[in-house]
């Protein structure tokens, strides 16, 4: 529409210019024609150039659009022209078109002036009616108000003001805006708006420039960023990259270059290598990558030299580098597995040997370990032997006169008190349970078949004592928590398990699992048998009565 509506202006160009030279060719001078591009809905005051003032009367001149159409001197038309000058008080798109005006002097002269005007829609954001553009290297730039704008406000008296996309600039409002210190993020479009008013109603008219930021040259000598390395490792027979990177000034094209060269020699003589490159502009300048791919690597590559060169303006720059034949990762591989079979090993065996290794360092300890804490037994053995068939009896019986004596106390030293074994005759039996307790410290339970069910009525003494025994020791390792206890069980304890005995013991099983006698075994009896090291684990580090003895794992 914009481009038929120009192409019909200077059709009627012609047409007009062609109408003069017949009819006032020796009586009228034209004057140049003036070509505006102006938006949609705002204000535009026209003078001809050659006009010095807007007081010519109205009688002397006419204008017509596109050849034919008068237009009117009524000063309350939006299209109408006074004092020689053009007045379109709210443009549109239709007023596009050529205007003529025929300008009779009273000294009998003749002019012709021409306008061409153009109004495009405001969707075209000011991009069709730019005025000349601002452009240069200068550190601070003077945009200059349009003539046409700024004649209007001089005209009329009205107010210049300036924005930029629509920000306004709230303190300027000169002729002339000046930016300074500018950079990049200042380019745009600039618009002076002048704001006048006619006939007391107020109107606008723009003008806009654009405002050009060439990118700043700066200049430094290249720097190799990469390879930063002397050497670098690879695979005979495969592919390999090599990347030569320059970082140069910023903005400076192709100054900025980068290439390989091995043993001196340029890349495009030598058969097998292709070389690519790469230009990238981050903000701290150019950088220029050379990729050298070989696609083989071959035993001639490890004793070449690979030569990085950078250009930029200046002094060239290089970097020099050799390839590697990778180490075998065999030997690391196997000295890996190595240190972790040995940390394996050696924690199966800190696992599996742990008593032993504390029983084998306990002597050195024993000085710096010594008990003061004035009792006098280090364990207090505690049983019951109610409901116990003949062959568990027999058991329980060699166990706790003669193994668990001959052990403990004969080849350790250690000093224990064996219910019914150390009671002494007429002394009252609560209180000597109580007492032999308090001094003892450890509470070591015997766990046979008839553990913990009810007592036979034919031995109320036995079931009375031993009850006894087994409450105050529970009391003082689970409520007290004076003792540490250590359970020993001896043979099967039945289909039931250990659901029959009390709570209280129940739940000191479930902390730690009784220590079980193996009696068929060959080297049960025996001091450094598996079972008499975990109780002598469990026992006190120092005897209460004196040091061990043959202390050998």
């Amino acid at each position: 529409m914009d481009s038929s509506r120009l192409l019909f202006s200077v059709f009627f160009l012609l047409i007009t210019t062609s109408d003069c030279s017949d009819t006032d060719e020796l009586q009228c001078n034209d004057m140049d024609n003036e070509i505006f591009h102006r938006l949609e809905g705002e204000a535009f005051y026209f003078l001809p150039y050659v006009l010095m003032d807007g007081n010519i009367p109205d009688e002397n001149i006419t204008w017509h659009k596109n050849n034919s159409e008068e237009i009117s001197n009524n000063e309350d038309r939006m299209v109408h022209y006074h004092g020689g000058a053009l007045f379109f008080l709210n443009l549109q798109i239709e007023d596009s078109g050529f205007y003529t005006a025929l300008h009779r002097t009273s000294s009998g002269e003749c002019f012709n002036y021409h306008l061409n005007l153009v109004v495009f829609d405001k969707s075209h954001a000011n991009t069709e009616v730019l005025f000349r553009t601002v452009s240069g290297g200068s550190k601070n730039r003077k945009i200059p108000c349009p003539d046409n704008v700024k004649e209007t406000c001089s005209v009329f008296r009205g107010k210049l003001s300036w924005e930029k996309d629509s920000n306004i600039f709230p303190d300027e409002h000169g002729a002339q805006l000046w930016i300074m210190d500018v950079d990049k993020s200042q380019e745009g479009i600039y618009t002076c708006v002048c704001t006048w008013k006619h006939h007391e109603k107020e109107y606008k008219t723009s003008g806009s420039r654009k405002l050009e930021v060439e990118d700043q040259v700066v200049v430094k000598p290249p720097k190799i960023l990469s390879p930063a390395n002397k050497e670098q490792f690879a695979d005979e027979g495969l592919e390999i990259k090599l990347n030569c990177s320059v970082l140069c000034g910023k903005n400076v094209g192709n100054d900025c270059q980068a290439t390989w060269r091995i043993d001196g020699s340029p890349i495009s003589q030598i058969d097998g290598y292709n070389l690519t490159t790469k230009r990238e502009e981050p903000a701290d300048g150019t950088t220029v990558t050379a990729i050298l791919t070989i696609k083989r690597v071959s035993a001639k590559d490890f004793l070449a030299e690979f030569t990085c060169t950078g250009h930029g303006g200046f002094e060239p720059a290089s970097a020099t580098l050799t390839l590697k034949p990778k180490e075998s990762k065999t030997p690391l591989i196997i000295g890996a597995l190595s240190v972790l079979f040995f940390c394996v090993f050696a924690a199966v065996l800190i696992k599996y040997f742990a008593i032993d290794l504390a029983l084998l360092f306990r002597p050195y300890f024993t000085l710096a370990l010594n008990n003061k804490d004035g009792r006098v037994f280090d364990a207090y053995v505690v049983y019951q032997t109610q409901n116990l068939d003949n062959p568990s009896e027999d058991t329980f019986s060699l166990f706790v006169t003669k193994n668990l004596p001959s052990v403990l106390e004969e080849k350790c030293g250690y000093r224990l008190f064996i219910q019914g074994r150390d009671d002494i005759p007429g002394e009252d039996r609560l209180e000597l349970v109580e007492d032999r307790m308090n001094q003892s410290r450890r509470l070591m339970v015997i766990l046979t078949p008839g553990s913990g069910s009810e007592s036979s009525p034919t031995s109320p003494q036995n079931s009375v004592i031993g009850g006894f025994d087994w409450q105050v020791g529970l009391h003082h390792a689970l409520v007290q928590r004076e003792m540490n206890v250590i359970l020993i069980q001896l043979g099967d304890m039945g289909p039931e398990g250990y659901a029959h005995l009390p709570p209280g013991l129940q739940h000191l099983i479930h902390k730690s699992a009784p220590i079980k006698w193996p009696e068929d075994s060959r080297g049960a009896s025996a001091y450094n048998s598996r079972f008499w090291k975990r109780v002598r684990y469990l026992m006190p580090v120092t005897p209460a009565k004196k040091d061990c003895q043959s202390l050998i794992i």
